[in-house]
């Protein structure tokens, strides 16, 4: 029996982690969410270079078909390769025939010169106004005041948000923020933020993510706008995101229903509408999300994107998957080695 639904939208993705799996331990365990940042990911983003960014968002676009995902808001950071990198990224998930926005995550840890080049890829992607975007930050406590301002400023420019993370962790300067923040903005965790934080725009929820930094609950429930579903960079299985969502709601208050879950999926609509025009056909015998809660590995079978039919029969319609998964393969064999000789610095 099959039902269809539209396609899913990641409504949070780090794409340029796709090929971070197998990666070479840090030099040391983290002790907290700031040395992961530091000994993980700030590492990781150093080593990405144009390949590396091409096959890994070629990956992870069909890797999201695969879990009948057709939309991701993408957040990228690639210090030593920044010029062109968010074309790289969408043309790879066009090839695929995902949907994605794109945005640079542009911070002060690299110098202003860094934060420059991160405000001018951002300017130079939405400037030809033919594919969808906002503008990056990385967090407030990583930017300048004057970077804050000058992405606010980028983003009225083009008329979009701004896509930042925000109180992931217990030692964000978010309340910087709250002058420039509009209703457009992806607020992205906000684990920390108190109830009444003041800042405007889309709380963008990242239940797994959060789970695997120890970096505490939400509690989405708690704020008065709206809460979309991301997953962080660890995959595009949404309705795992949303099954995630349920359960961490559900051990902090036992009234939560799978409806609820639901409507914060369903809010990634809101972001890129587009997706509801796409079509999803399931394995599975319904769509109701107190089936979907308690239904795992629940597939799709067919999907079509803009009326063309790009998953079937288990396989890409586009690419050739087992390609990508190969020539994937050996792009994060390059990428470890040079995360590896970082050690030798």
């Amino acid at each position: 029996m099959t039902v269809s639904t539209p396609g899913l939208v990641c409504a949070h993705h780090h794409l340029y982690s796709t090929l971070a799996r197998g990666m070479p331990a840090p030099p040391r365990t983290p002790s907290g969410f700031q040395e992961i940042l530091e000994m993980v990911w700030w590492r990781l983003d150093r080593v990405l270079d144009p390949e590396s960014i091409a096959w890994s968002a070629r990956l992870g676009a069909l890797e999201a078909l695969e879990r009948g995902t057709t939309a991701i808001i993408d957040h990228h950071e690639s210090p030593n390769s920044i010029d062109g990198s968010l074309s790289i990224i969408a043309d790879a998930c066009e090839e695929v025939g995902v949907r994605v926005s794109c945005s640079y995550g542009v911070t002060d840890r690299h110098g202003a010169d860094g934060a420059a080049a991160g405000l001018r890829e951002n300017d130079r992607f939405l400037g030809d106004g033919e594919r969808e975007g906002y503008v990056g930050l990385h967090a407030a406590f990583t930017c300048s005041d004057e970077t804050i301002a000058a992405a606010a400023e980028l983003a009225r420019k083009h008329d979009v948000g701004v896509h930042v993370h925000v109180a992931e962790g217990d030692r964000d300067t978010w309340e910087r923020l709250v002058p420039f923040s509009d209703d457009d903005w992806l607020i992205v965790h906000g684990v920390h933020l108190p109830d009444d934080h003041g800042l405007r725009g889309t709380l963008i929820h990242n239940p797994r993510s959060n789970m695997n930094n120890g970096v505490g609950y939400a509690r989405p429930v708690r704020f008065d706008q709206p809460v979309a579903l991301g997953s962080d960079g660890i995959g595009a299985d949404m309705l795992e995101e949303f099954r995630l969502a349920y359960v961490a709601a559900r051990a902090d208050d036992v009234t939560f229903s799978p409806d609820q879950a639901w409507a914060w999926l369903a809010a990634g609509w809101d972001l890129m509408p587009a997706a509801l025009d796409d079509r999803v056909y399931w394995a599975t015998e319904s769509d109701d999300p107190w089936y979907l809660a308690f239904t795992p590995g629940t597939s799709p079978l067919e999907i079509e994107i803009d009326g063309e039919t790009v998953w079937e029969d288990g396989e890409p319609t586009l690419v050739d998957g087992d390609e990508i998964r190969a020539k994937a393969a050996e792009a994060a064999t390059a990428l470890h080695r040079r995360l590896a000789d970082l050690d030798d610095e």
